[in-house]
C-alpha cells in the first residue's frame, strides 16, 4: 500500500460514513412515511399516483401478496425490455439505425436488467439505440434498485413488528407498491438527477446526436516516407528522404444520453455501461474527480442502508455492527489486492525486468488499466464494484495478476454482502446474521433469537435456501459450461485462465454482479441462455425466502432480552458474523478457486 493508496482509502471511507449516516436516516424516514412539512406537495403527488393505480398506501400485506406483486411487476419489466430490443430498428431515437437485437441477446439483457445484474454480452454503442438505452435499460436500473430496497425494508419490518396483527396468514410487512414508489421518488431519482448534472460538468456526454466523425490528431503530426514505383524510398538531390503528409484519418465518436444512465448505474449498484469498455471510457469516466465520486456512489446507498436498519429497529448499534462487519471484509480485500498489483508480474520480477529495490516492477502491473487512474484507483474500484452488485469496471479484471484477479471473484462469491447491492447486500447480510445467532444458540443450548424474534426451524430452512441456492447455480452452471463444446468455444484463453473466465462469468451472473473477466465471448445462444437462467434464479430464488422470513418474523411476538440473549451489537457478534460470511461463502468455492486463480498464480510464480 503506497501513501497515495492510504490517503485515498481514508478519504473514501470517511466520506462513505459521513454521507451514509444522514442518508440512512433519511431512507428510514421515507420507509416509515415520515416526511417534513415542506414536502407536502410531493406527498400529494405521490398519493395521487396511488389513487390512479388503485393502491391503498396505508395497507400492509402478508409476505405472499408482497412477493406476488414484486414478481409480477418484474416479469412485466422483462417483457417490455425484451420487446423494445426486438423492435428498436423501427422505433425512434435511433440515429445510427441500429438493427433489432437477436432473440437470445434480448432474452439475456432483459433478465440482466430486471435483476439488477446488468451483465452485457453486447457493445452498447454498437448495439442499442438511444430509446432502448433510456426507456428500457435506464428505467429498469431505477426499478430493479427500488425492488431490492423494498425487499430489505420489508425484512426490517419483520423484525420491528410486535405481533401478528390482522393480516391473513401472518404479519404485515408493508406494501410493495408503496415501498418501491417511495424509494424511487425520494431517494433514487433526486440523487441521480444531481449526480447526472455533476457528471456532465466533468465531461460525461448527454445528448441525442448522431455519431460524430472526427479527424484524428496524427494527421499533420507525422511525415511518412514517399516510395517510388519500385517500392523503395525516394530521395531528393541531397540524399534526404522525400516525405509526404500522412493521409487524413477519421474516427467515429459515439454520442448519446450517457450521463443520466451513468448516474443511476452507480447509485443503484446496477453496473453495466453505456459504452462497451464501461467506466474505462473517457465519455463515462472522464476525470479523476468523476472517477472518485462514481466510485463513492457505488457503495453509498448500500452502506447507508446499514444505518437505515439501525434507525428502523430503534437501535443504531445494530446498524453499526453490521456496517463494521462489512467494512472489515472490505478493507481486508483492499489490503490484499492493491499490494498484489503494485508488486507487478512475478515472472517479470524474476527476470529482472524494470526491477526496483523491492524486487518488483517499479510501475506495478499496469496491464488493462487506465493511466489516468493508475493501480490505486483501479484496485479500489475492483473491490468496491464486486463487493456491491455493481459490476461496472474502470480496469480489466482479466489482466490482473491471478490472485489479484481472484479477489474480485471471491468478493462476488461471498454473496456480495459486503455493503452489497442496493437492498440486496443488507438483506443478504441479515440472512448471515440469522445464521450467526443460530450457530451461537447451538453453542449455548438455547433457542436463538435476533432483535427480539426467535429464530426457529422455518427461518433456518429459508436461510439455508437463500445461502445455498447461489453456489448451486454457479457451480452447476460452471460444470455445464466446461463440459459443453458450446461453452468452451467462447474461451479466448484456453487452460487455467480460461476456467477462471468461465467461473467468474457464472459467479457474476449468479450473484447478480454483471462484471466479467473480459476474455470470454459470451454473446452466443448458449451463454446468453445459460447466464440468463442463472441470473433469474440467482435473484428471485433468494428474494422469495427472504420475504418468507420477513412474514414469519412479523407474525411473532417480540420477546425481551434475557441473561442468555446474545448481544448483537458488540465485538463478539461482529466477529461471529464475519466468520459466518467468510467460512460459508468461501468454503463453497474453495475447490473451484483452487482450479483457477490459485493454480494459475503458482504456475506464474514457478520458474519454467
Amino acid at each position: 500500500m503506497t501513501s497515495q493508496a492510504w490517503i485515498q482509502l481514508f478519504v473514501y471511507m470517511a466520506l462513505l460514513v459521513g454521507l451514509g449516516w444522514p442518508l440512512g436516516k433519511w431512507m428510514a424516514a421515507v420507509a416509515e412515511g415520515r416526511f417534513p412539512r415542506w414536502m407536502s406537495p410531493f406527498v400529494k403527488i405521490e398519493n395521487a399516483l396511488y389513487r390512479l393505480a388503485g393502491v391503498d398506501p396505508a395497507s400492509s400485506t402478508g409476505w405472499k401478496t408482497y412477493t406476488i406483486a414484486l414478481i409480477v411487476f418484474n416479469v412485466i419489466g422483462l417483457v417490455v425490455v425484451y420487446a423494445l430490443q426486438r423492435l428498436q430498428a423501427v422505433l425512434p431515437l435511433n440515429p445510427q439505425a441500429m438493427a433489432a437485437v437477436s432473440p437470445d441477446s434480448s432474452f439475456n439483457t432483459a433478465i440482466s436488467f430486471i435483476t439488477n445484474t446488468n451483465w452485457q454480452g453486447y457493445g452498447g454503442e454498437s448495439t442499442m439505440s438511444y430509446l432502448t438505452q433510456t426507456l428500457a435499460l435506464a428505467v429498469q436500473m431505477f426499478l430493479s434498485a427500488a425492488t431490492g430496497m423494498a425487499v430489505v425494508i420489508a425484512l426490517i419490518r419483520g423484525f420491528v413488528a410486535r405481533g401478528p396483527g390482522k393480516v391473513k396468514g401472518g404479519g404485515g410487512i408493508g406494501n410493495f407498491w408503496v415501498d418501491m414508489t417511495r424509494m424511487t421518488l425520494y431517494v433514487l431519482l433526486p440523487m441521480s438527477v444531481v449526480f447526472a448534472v455533476f457528471l456532465t460538468s466533468q465531461g460525461v456526454i448527454q445528448n441525442f446526436d448522431a455519431y460524430k466523425d472526427a479527424t484524428t490528431l496524427e494527421v499533420n503530426a507525422y511525415q511518412n516516407p514517399k516510395n517510388g514505383p519500385d517500392g523503395q524510398p525516394l530521395k531528393d538531390a541531397k540524399g534526404n528522404p522525400v516525405t509526404e503528409d500522412a493521409k487524413a484519418t477519421t474516427q467515429s465518436l459515439p454520442m448519446g444520453p450517457a450521463a443520466s444512465l451513468i448516474a443511476i448505474k452507480q447509485l443503484g449498484t446496477n453496473g453495466g455501461g453505456f459504452f462497451n469498455v464501461n467506466s474505462a471510457h473517457p465519455y463515462e469516466d472522464p476525470t479523476p474527480l468523476a472517477n472518485f465520486l462514481e466510485l463513492l456512489a457505488i457503495l453509498l446507498i448500500p452502506a447507508a442502508l446499514c444505518f437505515t436498519f439501525g434507525a428502523m429497529v430503534k437501535d443504531k448499534r445494530q446498524g453499526i455492527a453490521v456496517f463494521a462487519a462489512m467494512t472489515v471484509i472490505f478493507l481486508a480485500a483492499v489490503f490484499t489486492i492493491t499490494p498484489l498489483e503494485q508488486g507487478g508480474n512475478p515472472r517479470f520480477a524474476a527476470l529482472g525486468i524494470d526491477q526496483a529495490q523491492s524486487m518488483t516492477q517499479s510501475g506495478g502491473n499496469m496491464e488493462g488499466k487506465e493511466t489516468r487512474f493508475g493501480i490505486t484507483s483501479s484496485t479500489l474500484w475492483a473491490v468496491a464494484t464486486t463487493s456491491a452488485s455493481n459490476g461496472s469496471v474502470n480496469s480489466m479484471h482479466d489482466s490482473y495478476t491471478p490472485l489479484a484477479g481472484g479477489i474480485p471473484m471471491l468478493m462476488i462469491q461471498l454473496g456480495e454482502v459486503v455493503y452489497g447491492g442496493v437492498g440486496s447486500g443488507l438483506y443478504g447480510m441479515l440472512i448471515y446474521a440469522i445464521l450467526a445467532v443460530f450457530i451461537a444458540g447451538l453453542m449455548i443450548g438455547r433457542t436463538p433469537e435476533y432483535l427480539g424474534k426467535k429464530i426457529e426451524p422455518f427461518e433456518m430452512k429459508m436461510t439455508a435456501i437463500a445461502i445455498l441456492v447461489t453456489p448451486l447455480l454457479v457451480l452447476v452452471g460452471t460444470a455445464i459450461a466446461v463440459t459443453s463444446p458450446l461453452g468452451v468455444a467462447g474461451v479466448a484463453n484456453p487452460g487455467v485462465h480460461g476456467f477462471s473466465e468461465m467461473l467468474y462469468a457464472l459467479s457474476s451472473a449468479g450473484n447478480n454482479n454483471g462484471s466479467a473477466f473480459a476474455g470470454l465471448s459470451a454473446n452466443t445462444p448458449f451463454w446468453n441462455t445459460l447466464l440468463g437462467v442463472v441470473m433469474f434464479f440467482g435473484r428471485y430464488a433468494i428474494i422469495v425466502p427472504v420475504l418468507a422470513i420477513a412474514g414469519s418474523l412479523a407474525a411473532k411476538k417480540s420477546i425481551p432480552a434475557s441473561a442468555g440473549t446474545l448481544p448483537t451489537h458488540g465485538t463478539l457478534f461482529v466477529i461471529l458474523l464475519i466468520g459466518s460470511v467468510v467460512l460459508v461463502g468461501l468454503l463453497n468455492y474453495v475447490p473451484a478457486l483452487a482450479l483457477g486463480p490459485v493454480v494459475e498464480q503458482l504456475t506464474l510464480a514457478s520458474p519454467r
